[in-house]
Formats: structure tokens, C-alpha cells, sequence
């Protein structure tokens, strides 16, 4: 066999968020073993009772390399199904975790949506083994996390076995994990402030222009995180709003033969993940990605903000709406909203949803635009791909974007 080298490619893991050519980041075995072991400590892992519990394709690093590999390099069981039977059937999901004993399962927040739906009508389910359900690779929304947690408590799920988490690729997958068994916790902050000002103040729970987000943890063992500004890179204080960057053991050597792509990737040897987050007494919280943020009049509106408003409309399908921003009056940018619907006659539509993102965000959206069940353009794990879709609508080619 080669000898060992851990500076050795082990894994070349390509990005799909975006319109650009895909770029592949570039994982040596020295980063993707010390994200295993970090993972193995900060889940409290136990090989000898332990059952991993996947359905997520194993080209995407939370398949590949969070339950996949782990399992492989610690000898704990795992349960893996396959992606097209959980989207067929999102309660097969919860059967394996009963029929197995699972104990740790993990899955974007669109996939907790279709859980919660299907345990509703389920009978006879056993989750009182699981003890991480971890929420990641997309915005956590604690709305969605708590009715998972009301649809899974007649079956014995423990309310602290949801596990908000943030990672990405470029850190091999796991960036900051929460204690397990902790549950959800949340900041509640003040959206006008944050728009604002960028700057998290706090709020009661209930109150006017009060947004509720994730706490997410602190890093695991060997990474560091900062939030800075995203301009001149000088560190933020708690509660300060701005760009997320990560240094340490499992941060990626880079995108694979893209030598600019990889010189902007790094800022004085922290990696620049393009996240807008905040700490509070050393844990994460995030508020979306810096190039998604609209700004109108002045404000940083979150698209996540106009996308949850939007998916609680009757009639629009919940988790495949797009907010972005665009061009308008007097070249400032304005709101766009493409939404999703099964609905054959949509009259009355477009002012219901536009009311939606008035109260949400305090203006109204430019255009609204509904497209057919299933066209949105998304990610191969499944994100939307706000990005794409906004090319789509600057080249008036709608034709495609509801193809």
C-alpha cells in the first residue's frame, strides 16, 4: 500500500450553491480525520450502542463524510437508505430510526418539513432512543423545528434529541456542534435593529419585529470561529453582526486547481465562508448569506425572513419559495418573490402573498412570479438555489424557470 500522508487528497468535495462552474474543495486526510474525531467527541459518540440512522446521498459531505465515514472509521451501525425512497415516503425515515433503535440521524430543515407532516398520521413508531437529530445544511427555522418535535413526542422522541448544527464542506462538515440532549435553544433579536444596524439586539419573545434564530453551537474540537467585518476583516463583539470565518485542523487546503477562487477563499489564515453570524457568549448564531441579503432603503432585509412568510400562504407550497433582490425604481434594489403553488387558478394570489411579505419586512415585493410544483432551480442536496433563479428572472426567461 502508499505510504501514509495525511497532506494526501482524500476527498475532492464539489459545491453546487451556485451559478458558477462548481468548484471543488480540496479535503486531505489530515482534515477529514480530525473532523471525524471531532464529531465522534462533540456527539459524545458510542460505537458499542450507537445506530446511525441516513437516507442523504453520498455525494454530499453530510452523507458522505458525517455519516458514512464516521460510521466506517468508528465501527458504530448505520442504517442508510436511500434519498429517492425518503422523498417518496418521508416516514420511512422515522420507521428505520423505530425499527432499528437508532440513536443520531441528521438532515437539512426542508426534510424535518416532510418528517413532521408523516408522523402526524403515523401509528406504533418508536423514537425514544434518538438522541440527535441534527439539523443542518440550510437556515435552521425553530417554527419547523418545534412542530417536528410536537409531531414526534406521542412517539417517544425526547424534545432535547434536536440538535441545530452548522457545518460546510470546506470545513470537511462539521463546523460548531450544541451539548447533546440540550434541544433547541434560540436568540430572540430585533429584525428592524439587525437591518439596521447589523446588530443583534435582544428582545422578548412575542415582540414587535422580534425574529427568532438557532443557537448552533460552539466549534468543534480543533476549529476556532471569528465574526468580522466582512470589509476590513477587524473582529466583531458579541451580538455584532457580520461575516463568519473559521481557521483550524480540518479547514480544507482549498478549490481544487482554482488558484483565485482559493486566494479568496483565505483572509490572514481564516477561511471566509460568506456567512453573515453574530456570537453570543462563544456560540453561533446565524443570519443568512452576505450575498443574499437585499437592501432596500438603506436595510439588509434576509431573504429567509420573506421565504418563511411567504410558505405559511394557502396555496403556495411551504419551503419552495425564493426571495431575492433586483434591480428598480431609480436603480435601487427591490423585492422579487417566486413561489411555487399546485393551485390551478391563482386569483387573489399574488396580493395574499404580497401582504405576506409586507408584514414581514415592512414593504412590498416588486414582482411575484408563481411557477408549477417541483421547478424551482435547487442544489443536488436539495437547496434552493436563489442565485440561479434570480439569472433567470434578470434574463426574463421565464419560460425556464418554470420549466
Amino acid at each position: 500500500r502508499p505510504d501514509d500522508d495525511l497532506d494526501r487528497l482524500a476527498i475532492l468535495q464539489f459545491t453546487s450553491g451556485s451559478t458558477a462552474d462548481p468548484k471543488g474543495v480540496a479535503l486531505p486526510h489530515r482534515a477529514v480525520g480530525a473532523n471525524l474525531d471531532a464529531i465522534a467527541l462533540a456527539a459524545a459518540l458510542d460505537p458499542d450502542d450507537d445506530v446511525l440512522v441516513s437516507w442523504l446521498p453520498l455525494y454530499h459531505d453530510m452523507g458522505l463524510v458525517g455519516l458514512l465515514s464516521l460510521s466506517m472509521t468508528t465501527g458504530t451501525d448505520l442504517v442508510l437508505g436511500a434519498p429517492q425512497d425518503f422523498m417518496a415516503a418521508p416516514l420511512r425515515w422515522m420507521e428505520w430510526i423505530s425499527t432499528y433503535g437508532g440513536t443520531a440521524t441528521a438532515g437539512p430543515n426542508f426534510s424535518y418539513v416532510l418528517a413532521a407532516r408523516a408522523l402526524r398520521r403515523a401509528e406504533g413508531l418508536d423514537l425514544s432512543r434518538l438522541r440527535i437529530a441534527l439539523n443542518g445544511a440550510e437556515p435552521v427555522d425553530p417554527d419547523t423545528v418545534e412542530t417536528f418535535v410536537a409531531a414526534a413526542a406521542p412517539h417517544g422522541m425526547r424534545p432535547g434529541a434536536v440538535f441545530p448544527a452548522f457545518g460546510m464542506a470546506e470545513v470537511a462538515i462539521a463546523g460548531t456542534f450544541p451539548e447533546p440532549l440540550t434541544g433547541l435553544r434560540t436568540d430572540t433579536i430585533d429584525l428592524k435593529v439587525l437591518e439596521a444596524e447589523r446588530y443583534a439586539a435582544p428582545v422578548a419573545d412575542g415582540a414587535p419585529h422580534g425574529r427568532r434564530l438557532a443557537l448552533l453551537g460552539r466549534p468543534v474540537q480543533g476549529l476556532e470561529i471569528r465574526v468580522v467585518d466582512p470589509a476590513t476583516g477587524a473582529p466583531l463583539s458579541d451580538r455584532e453582526a457580520g461575516e463568519l470565518e473559521i481557521r483550524g485542523t480540518s479547514v480544507c487546503d482549498g478549490y481544487y486547481g482554482d488558484a483565485e477562487a482559493t486566494a479568496d477563499l483565505f483572509r490572514d489564515g481564516w477561511l471566509r465562508t460568506g456567512d453573515l453570524a453574530y456570537l453570543l457568549d462563544g456560540e453561533l448564531v446565524m443570519c443568512g448569506r452576505i450575498k443574499d441579503v437585499i437592501i432596500v432603503g438603506g436595510r439588509n432585509v434576509f431573504p429567509e425572513d420573506i421565504e418563511r412568510a411567504v410558505g405559511t400562504v394557502e396555496g403556495v407550497r411551504p419551503g419552495n419559495v425564493i426571495a431575492f433582490g433586483a434591480e428598480g425604481l431609480r436603480g435601487k434594489e427591490a423585492i422579487i418573490v417566486v413561489a411555487e403553488t399546485k393551485l390551478g387558478d391563482v386569483t387573489g394570489l399574488h396580493h395574499v402573498i404580497n401582504e405576506r411579505v409586507r408584514e414581514a419586512v415592512g414593504t412590498p415585493a416588486k414582482d411575484i412570479v408563481l411557477v408549477p410544483p417541483g421547478t424551482l432551480p435547487k442544489t443536488s442536496s436539495g437547496k434552493l438555489q436563489r442565485s440561479l433563479c434570480r439569472d433567470r428572472y434578470l434574463q426574463a426567461d421565464l419560460d425556464e424557470l418554470q420549466a
